[in-house]
């Protein structure tokens, strides 16, 4: 399992993620604005503003709250964002990528690479670690919806590459160009998803001990609160001792 995913989890079971709810709905209306303003405000006809409400529906956005950021692209006060990608290594040698979306490129590059050195790990160039990565698109849905044996069948007959059930859900993977198609299959089939959206998937992971696990995952949690800072991956793996022994 990505190190991502397990921090996510951890990070739900002890309960933060509430306490973070107002920062998250933040990032998610800075997301919408910005795939709005970049394409059209319709998410029929726009595959990233869709990928953004199904994230904010996923976290129980209002539909309010979610016009109001499409409308706000369309207006002349909306903030103009860059959008840049760091990528760096942090304790043990992990891979780390960062996502953001920012107005003050000076600010987040100088906040992103302390965070990178208060770890004990740094800030590299771009293209330094991506290439551990795939670039591609992920759909996932609860494990409600359906057995793995089915959701299997019904990601092969959608065109996808490749599909992970557990307890968790079903995360089904496709490349770049596909995954569009492959997403509105299965909600066709299945429904809407839990997420529908490009990501960086480990090509393999690096076992850390908890001592490690505990450095890299706050650096993933402070990267993660920074307001400019979407998304965080990183290639590592923690053992169920290390888990159990942070009160996972």
């Amino acid at each position: 399992m990505a190190g991502h995913s397990q921090f996510k989890n951890i990070m739900h079971r002890k309960g933060r993620q509430d306490a973070m709810k107002s920062k998250l709905f933040g990032k998610l209306a800075r997301e919408i604005t910005v795939a709005a303003k970049l394409g059209l405000p319709d998410p029929a006809m726009n595959a990233r503003l869709r990928a953004a409400i199904i994230a904010a529906r996923a976290e129980n956005m209002s539909k309010d709250s979610i016009d109001r950021a499409i409308k706000k692209a369309a207006g002349n006060d909306a903030e103009t964002y860059d959008e840049i990608r760091y990528e760096g290594y942090g304790p043990a040698g992990v891979a780390v990528i960062v996502e953001v979306l920012t107005d003050n490129r000076n600010r987040t590059a100088s906040d992103v690479r302390s965070y990178f050195t208060k770890s004990g790990g740094n800030l590299a160039e771009t293209g330094a670690v991506s290439f551990m990565f795939d670039r591609l698109g992920v759909v996932e849905y609860g494990p409600e919806v359906a057995s793995a044996d089915a959701m299997l069948e019904a990601a092969i007959d959608a065109g996808a590459d490749d599909v992970v059930s557990s307890e968790g859900g079903h995360e089904i993977y496709a490349s770049q160009e596909t995954y569009r198609d492959v997403a509105k299959a299965l909600e066709q089939k299945f429904g809407e998803p839990k997420k529908a959206a490009l990501v960086w998937k480990p090509q393999n992971s690096i076992a850390v001990d908890d001592e490690q696990a505990e450095k890299l995952f706050r650096l993933i949690e402070s990267l993660e609160e920074h307001d400019d800072v979407q998304h965080v991956y990183a290639n590592f793996e923690v053992s169920e001792a290390a888990m159990a022994k942070m009160g996972a």
